[in-house]
């Protein structure tokens, strides 16, 4: 019989976000000791190498691994941009990108199969924080099978993802690589930020991440919060923290000047039905017709996408400074 493992929240928001947006890490991932922070100069791959991931675990990876399991999109997508799409042998079912990523073996999206990875015969596996308490009995066989699990920290913040990638290198001889995709999205952020100082007059703006059954924004603490607080935006729910949910008088009342829904991807209708919404018409972003949807999957999966994210939130808050 095949053993599976819950991996990742299973339930509420987490749940929706995760299937509904490509497998992103869930909002509400546990919270563990952060790890030893990574290296930042860059140096030629050595090999052992030993680190210490998301739960404190030391782990040592003897040389440069040739077959690697990632467990959840973001990962997938820091290792193809590392150059390592060779070496992957499977992934989450949630991987959406690299369109290479869709012909690699499958390895189950919240409970994830055991014997599956086993059979894969990596010589690491990229777990992530998110997916750490009812998966870690999973995490601890593939421990006691003699394969080398790596937990990823749950990164919250820009800086927490260039980490992230740094650490990834390292654990995979990509140390170069990684140094110089975490220059280039800092130029790009930079540049981003600098164009978004000119601005004079701050918009409002609520972002929906989800309606059904309850409307979900994100408040302080997370990605979408820091894109705005870079593109010189004011966030509706900025006192709030964390992913929460808001009701819909409380949206009306703050009269956000811009509205931005992650939905469309899976909601085709979500900007009618914002604008649909009891009350709503009264709202600025609706009375002036500035309710927007942007990929989910760029402005919330802590990847090298990022960066493609924070403009289209730019573009979508202030398409007068910022064109195509």
């Amino acid at each position: 019989m095949k053993k599976f493992w819950k991996f990742g929240a299973s339930a509420g928001m987490a749940a929706m976000l995760l299937a509904g947006c490509g497998g992103q890490e869930a909002p509400t991932g546990e919270n563990a000791e952060t790890p030893t922070d990574p290296p930042k100069e860059v140096a030629e791959a050595e090999f052992p190498v030993t680190m210490k991931d998301a739960m404190g675990e030391e782990v040592v990876i003897e040389e440069e691994p040739k077959a690697i399991v990632s467990m959840v999109p973001s990962n997938t997508e820091i290792a193809y941009e590392l150059g390592l799409g060779e070496k992957m042998v499977g992934v989450s079912d949630f991987d959406n990108y690299p369109e290479e990523a869709a012909t690699v073996e499958k390895i189950g999206g919240q409970e994830f199969n055991v014997e599956k990875i086993i059979s894969l015969q990596p010589d690491l596996v990229l777990a992530h924080e998110s997916g750490v308490g009812v998966g870690e009995a999973g995490l601890q066989q593939l421990r006691d099978a003699g394969i080398k699990v790596y937990v990823v920290q749950e990164a919250q913040s820009f800086d927490e993802v260039y980490d992230t990638m740094t650490i990834i290198g390292q654990a995979t001889g990509t140390m170069q690589e990684a140094d110089a995709l975490v220059s280039e999205m800092e130029a790009q952020v930079e540049e981003i930020e600098e164009q978004a100082g000119k601005i004079e007059e701050p918009k409002k703006v609520f972002v929906e991440v989800g309606s059904d059954p309850e409307i979900y924004t994100t408040g302080s603490g997370t990605f979408m919060d820091e894109m705005l607080d870079i593109i010189n935006a004011e966030n509706a729910a900025g006192d709030l923290e964390g992913w929460v949910s808001m009701d819909p008088e409380a949206i009306v009342e703050a009269n956000p000047d811009v509205i931005v829904s992650t939905e469309g991807a899976y909601v085709p209708d979500a900007v009618e039905k914002i604008k649909a919404r009891s009350g709503f018409a009264e709202v600025t972003a609706v009375k002036e017709d500035a309710v927007y949807n942007v990929d989910s999957d760029k402005v919330t999966r802590s990847g090298p996408r990022l960066t493609e994210g924070l403009m289209e939130m730019a573009q979508a808050v202030y398409p007068e400074v910022f064109s195509e």
